[in-house]
């Protein structure tokens, strides 16, 4: 395990505490509480139906196919389903949700206790404890950049279905929590619940951060509303993590707010004082009868789940035989998972793991593109790894083969031929070219011969170097140690 994270003070050490409350957009065509669209991009205010509108007289009524993808999120979190639920009025100023208050679910959730595996770095694992997981309907969208005294609303937003996914305060580092995020984000895209984009605010963080000295009682939490980058919520939490060691060491105390993330400058600020569940008086809907639905209803849910992250990255370790890290990182996106998946059913597994995590990921970094962007495709490599494995080429040569691929988009076999790059395999060949470094290193050669085995690299370097590295390095250091011997 790595060292645990702290915060440096004049009085010693601290520890942060982090919970996170998630909310993931669901993937549906319409809304929570009626029928309008909630396409991403359009024009405002034109996916707004009379519900959305806060019209008077109009009825919610619940989205079935929500209610679905809650409780698939749900079992995919490994949490508890909830066969009665119910839905509360949530009372707070919403100047972007025109009914006064939000319907969400509190005492009841659809969801209740679950747990999420984060992969550390150094190859080890940490539950992180799920709370609950309860739906809700989002706000609309207040906009100040197109007038200096006004204030304008769209309402596509308004009434779009959320997931709120809480956690427990199990997180002590700010890399925890993005390796949370990152994880919960692969969970519900394969699970096809959310697209998990957070550019489009498609997933979004508030983040719950307190500090302590080590094994004290927890401190009082400030909630940082609405990240949608796991970068700024990292930097969210640095700043203010610092901010309450400082505010505490110099005899101050923290209050219980809320504050925003100003992403120019890195800082958090005071938004609002922090409101506790009974500031908002909730109360059941009721204009909505409590949810409730069968086991059997659930299990059929069930049995549509497809292999999830931590199973497939299990069976990539027994049964492919990679290594815990390559395991997770192959398996952190499904777009990464079908390209591997689709190479690794032609060639050996880890090679093919080796060429997309270092060889490919690599490439793709340093452009930054995603994996859907390659240039490289599954065909072209699997080309690649083909030229390897039949000998064709060797390691270093297919590196200067994959670059040029990724340059022009020409296949390996292509630029093999082209460029002359087959490796000799010939004994003869390769015999003569150890001749003449032989020949051309008569100290070396007393030198190894005297003891100093070492000296074995430096005439593989040279009769590689010599044949331009085409020699097949097996067959190099096999004819080497026989005539050096």
């Amino acid at each position: 395990m790595s060292a645990p994270y702290r915060i440096k003070g004049n009085t010693g050490e601290w520890e942060v505490i982090l919970g996170l409350e998630v909310h993931a957009q669901v993937s549906s065509k319409s809304k929570l509480f009626s029928g309008a669209p909630n396409d991403f991009g359009s024009e405002p205010n034109e996916n707004v139906s009379l519900i959305d509108a806060g019209m008077p007289g109009m009825l919610p009524v619940i989205n079935g196919y929500c209610v679905e993808q809650a409780v698939r999120t749900g079992l995919g979190l490994k949490a508890q389903i909830n066969l009665r639920s119910v839905f509360d009025r949530k009372n707070y100023f919403y100047p972007d949700l025109p009914q006064g208050y939000q319907i969400s679910q509190f005492l009841d959730p659809i969801v209740g206790k679950g747990t999420l595996c984060i992969d550390m770095p150094d190859g080890s694992t940490r539950d992180i404890g799920i709370t609950r997981l309860h739906l809700e309907q989002d706000a609309g969208k207040s906009l100040h950049e197109h007038s200096p005294k006004h204030t304008f609303i769209d309402l596509n937003r308004a009434g779009i279905a959320l997931m709120e996914i809480v956690s427990e305060p199990d997180m002590r580092s700010p890399e925890e929590a993005g390796l949370y995020v990152k994880k919960l984000r692969s969970i519900v895209r394969y699970l096809g619940t959310c697209d998990g984009d957070m550019e489009k605010g498609s997933m979004r963080c508030d983040v719950n951060v307190s500090v302590r000295k080590p094994g004290a009682p927890l401190g009082t939490r400030c909630e940082i509303k609405n990240v949608n980058s796991v970068r700024f919520m990292i930097k969210a939490i640095e700043f203010e993590a610092q901010r309450q060691v400082e505010i505490l060491e110099n005899g101050g105390k923290i209050d219980q707010e809320t504050r925003l993330f100003d992403s120019s400058t890195g800082e958090t600020r005071t938004m609002r004082s922090k409101e506790d569940a009974h500031d908002y008086r909730y109360f059941p809907d009721p204009d909505l009868l409590p949810l409730e639905f069968s086991q059997e209803f659930v299990n059929k849910i069930k049995a549509t789940l497809p292999e999830l992250p931590d199973d497939k990255k299990q069976r990539y370790i027994n049964d492919l035989g990679l290594s815990p890290y390559d395991a997770s990182v192959l398996v952190a996106d499904q777009l990464t998972t079908q390209y591997f998946e689709t190479i690794a059913a032609k060639h050996n597994a880890k090679l093919a793991s080796n060429w997309i995590t270092v060889g490919l990921f690599g490439r793709l970094n340093k452009a930054g593109l995603e994996i859907d962007a390659s240039p490289i495709s599954t065909d072209a490599l699997s080309g690649l790894l083909a030229l390897i494995e039949d000998n064709t080429i060797s390691g270093k040569i297919a590196n200067v083969v994959f670059d040029k691929m990724f340059e022009t988009g020409k296949s390996a076999v292509q630029i093999v031929d082209e460029e002359g790059l087959k490796q000799v395999t010939d004994t003869g060949a390769i015999e003569k070219v150890i001749d003449e470094v032989i020949a051309a290193n008569p100290d070396k050669v007393a030198e190894y011969r005297s003891g100093k085995d070492k000296l074995f690299a430096f005439f593989v370097g040279q009769v590689m170097k010599a044949s331009g590295g085409k020699a097949n390095p097996g067959m190099v250091n096999e004819l080497l140690k026989k005539k050096l011997a």
